[in-house]
């Protein structure tokens, strides 16, 4: 296994399984955040402390996570800037650690469901990624991978806060539960703008498909946790269950609600999302998404019978523009890459077609 396995494949082989809910639920994710006791936080650390963390990592990970195959180490002053643009892209690695290049690496399992960022904002992060919704799977496969690390590393801890973290907001736990949901229905309905302030009022917090700053393309949210101290993980992901579930329960009914009422009007903006995707020349990324998202909605409604909504998850990541420039090449021009993107989209439901 090398790099460019994970720069070439768009969608993991986690993606490609179905998982519960797998309609409405993209994924779910946990991340814990850990540092070692006796080192600064990489807000402070200095590029020496950077290079040890580094190197203990580096020397405990093939043997320690060998239950787990292939494990991947990879230091991000080694990758091009395109390189780092696609993993991202990939939920691989978060736009800081891109940005750390002089003392960050990751490590990756094969089947990309579990990575374990170095030197981020903490020392150590670990994600683990599951289809659908499996929040508490994925809190079972990181804990186990932290129980692992805590064997060789004196972690930072507090008898009375729990786990130290750089930024204060994750003191305690050190969790981070999250789903990535595609929620057109409620788009569509705008119920959105009244389902948000109450998720917020939970404690919990939506955002783009990238986390934060990041903009919800294609109809698709992150919804996670903001609380990580005076919870146990067991409450945190409960909490965050409960209320995924209600959403859940909420787009199905809104997307009966269409079926029901706008028949028609559905079925036409899913077939002249489909039409501009199989022929458009030009198109830029926003607008590819929300076609996308049209027409998964199409599939998930029945609409449309001959693709399947890997191939939709698998468009979402290739048509970024990371992912364009890394089959292209090199480095395109945006307006290079709206032609490229529209090309790409083209071939790839042809090839679907051909195959169904």
């Amino acid at each position: 296994m090398n790099l460019e396995k994970f720069l070439n494949k768009a969608v993991s082989s986690w993606m490609s399984a179905e998982g519960p809910d797998s309609d409405i639920i993209l994924s779910s994710r946990i991340r814990l955040a850990r540092n070692f006791r006796n080192y600064k936080f990489p807000t402070l650390f200095s590029n020496e402390e950077a290079r040890e963390i580094i190197n203990q990592l580096k020397e405990i990970h093939s043997d320690l996570f060998d239950s787990y195959g292939v494990m991947e180490f990879l230091e991000v002053e080694d990758l091009k800037t395109l390189q780092k643009r696609v993993l991202v892209e990939k939920h691989l690695i978060s736009p800081r650690l891109a940005e750390n290049a002089s003392h960050g690496a990751v490590i990756l399992s094969e089947n990309e469901d579990i990575s374990i960022m170095v030197n981020e904002e903490d020392h150590i992060r670990i994600q683990c990624l599951f289809p659908g919704l499996q929040i508490n799977e994925a809190l079972k496969r990181a804990n186990e991978i932290d129980d692992l690390l805590e064997e060789k590393i004196d972690y930072a801890f507090d008898e009375n806060l729990g786990y130290l973290t750089s930024c204060p907001t994750n003191v305690g736990t050190g969790l981070r539960a999250s789903v990535m949901v595609h929620l057109p229905a409620l788009i569509l309905t705008r119920q959105m703008n009244r389902i948000i302030p109450a998720i917020n009022q939970l404690g919990l917090v939506v955002r783009g498909m990238y986390g934060e700053g990041s903009e919800a393309l294609g109809n698709i949210f992150q919804i996670s946790n903001q609380i990580t101290l005076g919870k146990s993980e067991e409450d945190i992901v409960g909490d965050l269950t409960s209320v995924v579930q209600q959403i859940i329960a909420q787009e199905r009914s809104a997307r009966e609600a269409l079926v029901k009422t706008s028949n028609i009007q559905l079925e036409d903006r899913v077939f002249r999302s489909y039409g501009i995707l199989a022929n458009s020349r030009v198109i830029e990324t926003k607008e590819a998404a929300e076609c996308l998202s049209d027409v998964r909605l199409g599939i998930d409604t029945g609409y449309i019978k001959h693709l399947s909504r890997n191939i939709l998850n698998e468009l979402m990541i290739l048509t970024q523009p990371g992912f364009l420039q890394q089959y292209a090449g090199g480095p395109l021009r945006p307006a290079e890459r709206d032609i490229k993107r529209a090309a790409f989209i083209r071939e790839r439901l042809k090839l679907e077609e051909k195959d169904s």
